[in-house]
């Protein structure tokens, strides 16, 4: 598990303003485990991560639990870049008229259903671009949550 992983459940449980006792007690876990999840010594189950997720209201867990902890997820989520509301907003639009530059390109390519050799290394820049607006669009989904977790990062 990568450092960053490390950290993501204490920083949801102290941005729900939780002690230890009372998360393990909310998510049906022994203090120990949740320590253990918390330091990054074990990996908790699914199941465990979506009571988590409900039990500290941060449905941005999810993502960075699978981004993180999985190696489909590190292998194939797009990385977020969080920030406030107005960045998140401001990165979107940016993003979007990106994608739009490369539509004409995009629309050539797939006209045939097929990416063929030549084709190749402008479909990785147009495929680029989609990958930026997803991540820019999940960001702005976690905007609301990621402000305090990003508030509780720096108290850690």
């Amino acid at each position: 598990m990568q450092a960053h992983c490390e950290n993501i459940y204490k920083i949801a449980r102290k941005s729900a303003g939780l002690t230890q006792i009372q998360a393990a007690e909310a998510i049906n876990v022994s203090v120990r485990s949740l320590a253990d999840y918390e330091t990054g010594v074990t990996i908790p189950p699914d199941d465990v991560v979506c009571r988590m997720i409900e039990a500290y209201r941060a449905p941005w867990l999810g993502y960075e639990h699978l981004k993180y902890s999985t190696a489909v997820g590190q292998k194939y989520l797009p990385d977020i870049k969080f920030s406030d509301l107005a960045r998140a907003v401001l990165r979107f639009q940016k993003e979007v008229k990106d994608l739009e530059s490369v539509d004409r390109t995009l629309i050539e390519i797939a006209c045939d259903g097929e990416v063929d050799e030549t084709e190749k290394p402008k479909w990785r820049e147009v495929t680029k671009e989609v990958e930026d607006v997803v991540s820019a669009a999940l960001a702005i989904l976690f905007t609301e949550t990621q402000k305090e977790k990003a508030l509780m990062a720096r108290a850690i």
